[in-house]
């Protein structure tokens, strides 16, 4: 009884244990993996390896194991009995045994690819219900029930049809090491009478004690190895679960050989630079050198790229041969139509992908040298879908600089014109949000990206069709909000209303991820090319 206790509460605090130590390892590592996994994984088939693939694991650790082992145990204990009592007979039980494990192997192997296949299926399926849960209102709009449930229902059907084939492989080893078990013991019991009536010397080989004992033991001794078959199924599903929860923690994490760093900086009126441990308002890149010496820049968003070259993937390029020039201060505008490589610049100038040929410099550093956090937190981002976490207003505007004082925040909100919907909330800033800011409207939404953006106070911004999904009125103040933000900053601008990009420093059109014209907006209207048609309505963007 104390043992039994004590087994169950370690194996509580274990179970837990190593469970928590995955999840922890599998979200650290995440951090750490490029964008490119998570374009081409969903979030569901994601998610699946934190629920379903760990609770295999949990099952394995928890019930699989003791059991194993504690069969192991015993097998060994009644193995050395049963040569004690009889040699002979142990090597007659041993050859059903290897039949036994022949069979279970083999049946083991058939069913271990399906269960591979089930817990692949069951992340499919699991990505598509997360999907159609995400996008319920874009199902109904469409009257699109019946195809959603058609989408379901083959995802689903290839989930049994593995699952089934699984348990139809490992369910038989039950079975059939039971029968292999009842043919062992009348075997034993032939050969054993046999034994018990040849003498030598006049005692007989075996005594009918000993073939009694023996024979308890052959039954005792098919318990565990039957425990073990049957144990498998559940080892096999979590190592099943297992290979797909190592196949993310195998992925290869972002690159990052950077060693220019982002700091706090002094400037005196010469315009020399020193480190600061304190906030000055002011940032410089700090480089260290070969011979050990440093040197500092100061951050000014000079942005160029050189004869960039890019692809997702080596066999498609989507860039080719871009050079820009962003200067401190200026609005870079990029227009063309969807998929020409308007967002990919904006990707690299983030790093979250690296170029294939070409360079790109900020401040003159080549961006390849810079830290990617260090970079990335020069550089603020307002995108097109805007995504609010659970938690309050302020604690979402705050997001932009987790340092950030209540009262920066809401100087942030002024900023973006989000102050006022904000105060009107039923807790203002203290209010609550749940399912991506579900209880605001798009424009709302976008104003507090705006003020997360704002409350970071980068030098450098991107705006990524931030005005594309909302109304007239509301695009206003989310127009004058971007423009207080872009005050003296450098700014790269996406936008499809070309409205919004006319008093552009520079606006460039681009088409199959070439720049076909550059210039400012009086310049291209003059040039009569691809943009005068656009602004003029002779030619659409698709």
């Amino acid at each position: 009884m104390v043992a039994t206790f004590l087994q169950s509460y370690l194996m509580v605090a274990v179970t837990q244990g190593i469970q928590k130590k995955i999840r922890d390892d599998m979200f650290t590592k995440m951090q750490t993996l490029p964008l490119r996994y998570f374009d081409s994984n969903t979030a569901g088939n994601i998610m699946s390896r934190y629920t379903s693939d760990i609770d295999t694991l949990r099952q394995m650790i928890s019930q699989s194991i003791p059991q194993a082992v504690s069969a192991v145990v015993t097998l060994v204990v009644i193995f050395v009995t049963m040569l004690i009592e009889s040699w002979i007979l142990t090597i007659v039980a041993m050859v059903t045994i290897f039949a036994v494990v022949f069979t279970t192997k083999t049946l083991a192997g058939k069913s271990a690819k399906f269960f591979v296949g089930q817990q692949r299926s069951l992340g499919h399926l699991n990505g598509y219900i997360e999907e159609m849960i995400t996008g319920q209102k874009v199902v109904k709009v469409f009257n699109h029930e019946q195809a959603a449930k058609d989408d379901f229902d083959q995802r689903n059907e290839e989930l049994c049809r593995n699952a089934y084939a699984a348990g139809k492989f490992s369910n038989m080893m039950g079975p059939i090491n039971n029968n292999l078990g009842y043919v062992q013991y009348a075997i034993l019991a032939i050969v054993g009478g046999i034994l018990c009536v040849t003498f030598i010397n006049g005692q007989p080989i075996l005594s009918l004690g000993s073939l009694m004992a023996f024979m308890v033991l052959s039954r005792n001794f098919n318990m565990p190895i039957n425990q073990i078959s049957m144990q498998l199924n559940a080892i096999i599903m979590a190592l099943a679960g297992a290979e797909r929860i190592f196949e993310l923690m195998d992925q290869e994490p972002e690159v990052d050989n950077g060693y220019v760093t982002l700091v706090n900086a002094n400037i005196d009126e010469n315009g020399n630079i020193t480190e600061s441990a304190q906030r000055t308002g002011h940032w410089a890149w700090k480089h260290p050198h070969g011979d050990g010496t440093l040197t500092y820049t100061e951050l000014k968003g000079d942005i160029t790229m050189y004869n960039v070259d890019f692809g997702y993937v080596p066999e498609k390029q989507v860039l080719h041969d871009v050079t820009l020039y962003a200067n401190p201060g200026q609005k870079i505008a990029f227009v063309g139509a969807t998929g020409a490589g308007k967002t990919t610049i904006t990707n690299l100038i983030n790093r979250f992908y690296d170029i294939a040929d070409g360079k790109i410099r900020y401040d003159g550093i080549n961006i390849n040298k810079i830290k990617k956090a260090d970079l990335r937190r020069s550089l603020g981002v307002v995108l097109q879908d805007t995504n609010l976490f659970t938690g309050t207003v302020m604690d979402n505007i705050r997001y932009g600089n987790l340092s950030a004082t209540d009262k920066e925040c809401i100087h942030a909100a002024k900023l973006a014109n989000a102050h006022d919907f904000i105060t009107r909330l039923p807790k203002g800033y203290d209010t609550e949000l749940t399912g991506n800011g579900a209880n605001l409207s798009q424009g709302q939404r976008q104003l507090i990206a705006i003020a997360r953006a704002a409350v970071a106070d980068p030098p450098v911004m991107i705006l990524d069709e931030a005005t594309s999904s909302i109304d007239t009125r509301t695009e206003k103040l989310v127009q004058d909000g971007m423009d207080k933000l872009m005050a003296g900053r450098t700014v790269f601008v996406i936008a499809h209303r070309l409205s919004t990009v006319k008093n552009s420093n520079c606006i460039m059109v681009l088409d199959h991820g070439k720049i076909i014209e550059r210039g400012t907006h009086d310049d291209l209207i003059a040039q009569k090319g691809t943009y005068y048609q656009l602004y003029t309505g002779a030619f659409e963007l698709e």
